[in-house]
């Protein structure tokens, strides 16, 4: 070959890389692993952690089927193989064949659930694999493999099974009718429990959830205890948000430890195997000066909360593969604004509520909706700002709304200003403007139902009891 190329295969995932070799009367040299050539051509940027050769005596030498829990590059450092691959992994393509002969010039990247094999084709063939997990005796337990005789898969191997040489071990592995399907790598949500982790479960069922006191984000040695080798995905849907209670000396450690240390743990171990990490944000990380705020907006924080928040999105940014999505103004299961608005339109009272702040609301079936599209398609990762879409209005006017939707006069709730409202009171600084500009999530092919919309359907599906 005289030009790098990927080509994709029959097994999804499966991609053969030409590599170009140069030679000279002195033999040949070819980068075998070139990240940014490689993956500028589709490879993925899969992390190799161990590199391991095998070195094959005689021709005929046939191993495998053998799938394991990481991805790998295949590839030869001298003679020529005849490879195989299955696909184990559960889904239409379960069963899949494909194979290649490799000798130095080819090499094959294999993802996780994909049964290797190979027979050599001459005598003293070098195999080579580059894998991104290190293999341990445990990670045996995670294998799963096939019968290199198998009927249904049929490989045509150009030295007949009965003449190839086999370890015992091999010959005796199951039919594809009795293989183990390779599950895929799991979500992981944190904060499983909270109004946006409900959301989440509800859309991704198959994802594992933990929260406290099981889970703790803030204690590394538990982080560290967690089986990371089969998740791929984080979302920290947790956070302490109890805003004005962050402003007293217990509150501020205990906002500090969740939303700084925490996260700064979720960072370290996302960082050390790899995985995505979706970060929940907030609108708090701006002072509200600006009427809108963009994803690429300065932090100026007010309060502790905010502080925290600012942060914790400042140590998530330097992960390649994150999401901060940032929100606010958040409604779902349980107890919030709306959910108290109601309340209080149900039982006869007649608030006051503050006039001067202004965004959108955020509910969580939306935000939740936003976060898997932002998982599943291909965006670019980075900061994104998610709320629900429609006016920008005040609380006031939002609890006016839903007084009315309660069947009570819009005259009942009083305005007055934040500054008026927290006389007497301990209250933490809130931004006076906490809109987002969702054209950059727009783009990416997701658009947010308008508040009003979902207000109603929420007090509807609520029945008058917002309680959850």
């Amino acid at each position: 070959m005289t030009e790098l190329a990927v080509r994709t295969t029959a097994i999804t995932g499966l991609l053969v890389v030409d590599l170009v070799v140069h030679a000279d009367p002195r033999g040949w040299f070819k980068e075998n692993w070139q990240r940014a050539k490689m993956t500028a051509l589709g490879l993925p940027d899969f992390g190799p952690v161990q590199h391991s050769l095998a070195f094959n005596t005689e021709t005929g030498v046939t191993r495998g089927f053998h799938a394991e829990p990481w991805d790998k590059l295949v590839s030869v450092a001298h003679g020529r193989i005849f490879g195989a691959w299955v696909d184990l992994r559960p889904g239409p393509g379960f069963g899949t064949v494909v194979t290649e002969e490799l000798g130095p010039h080819t090499a094959v990247f294999v993802p996780r659930g994909v049964a290797n094999s190979y027979q050599t084709l001459e005598p003293e063939t070098v195999y080579s694999y580059l894998v991104n997990a290190h293999w341990s005796p445990q990670a045996r337990e995670s294998y799963s493999y096939l019968n290199l005789a198998d009927e249904t898969v049929a490989v045509d191997w150009p030295i007949p099974l009965s003449q190839a040489i086999i370890s015992e071990a091999d010959a005796a592995h199951p039919r594809l009718a009795d293989a183990r399907p390779v599950p895929p790598k799991r979500t992981l949500i944190v904060g499983g429990n909270g109004q946006l982790g409900r959301a989440l479960r509800a859309l991704l069922p198959d994802a594992d959830a933990v929260d406290l006191p099981d889970f703790d984000v803030a204690d590394a040695s538990a982080l560290d205890a967690y089986p990371w080798a089969e998740v791929d995905t984080i979302i920290n849907a947790s956070a302490f948000t109890a805003v004005d209670a962050a402003e007293t000396d217990e509150g501020r450690v205990a906002c500090w430890r969740a939303n700084v240390t925490g996260v700064g743990n979720l960072v370290r171990i996302a960082s050390a195997h790899r995985l995505r990490l979706v970060h929940v944000s907030s609108d708090y990380a701006f002072d509200g000066r600006l009427e809108t705020h963009d994803e690429d907006e300065p932090f100026s924080p007010l309060g502790v909360y905010a502080q925290t928040k600012a942060a914790s999105d400042a140590l998530v940014s330097v992960l390649p593969q994150h999401f901060i999505v940032r929100s606010s103004w958040v409604i779902g299961a349980g107890k919030n604004f709306v959910a108290t608005m109601a309340s209080l339109a149900a039982n006869g009272v007649k608030p006051q509520v503050v006039a001067d702040q202004f965004g959108r609301l955020t509910f969580t079936t939306d935000l939740a909706a936003g976060i898997v599209h932002l998982l599943t398609s291909g965006a670019a990762p980075g900061t994104y700002n998610l709320t629900n879409s429609g006016p920008i209005v005040s609380w006031h006017q939002i609890a006016q709304e839903v007084f009315v939707q309660c069947g009570r006069d819009a005259a009942d709730v009083s305005a007055v200003t934040a500054a008026e409202y927290g006389v007497g009171k301990a209250l933490a600084p809130r931004p006076r403007h906490s809109a987002l500009n969702l054209t950059k999530i727009e783009a990416t092919g997701f658009t947010p139902a308008p508040w009003p919309q979902r207000l109603a359907e929420y007090l509807a599906a609520a029945g008058g009891d917002t309680s959850g």
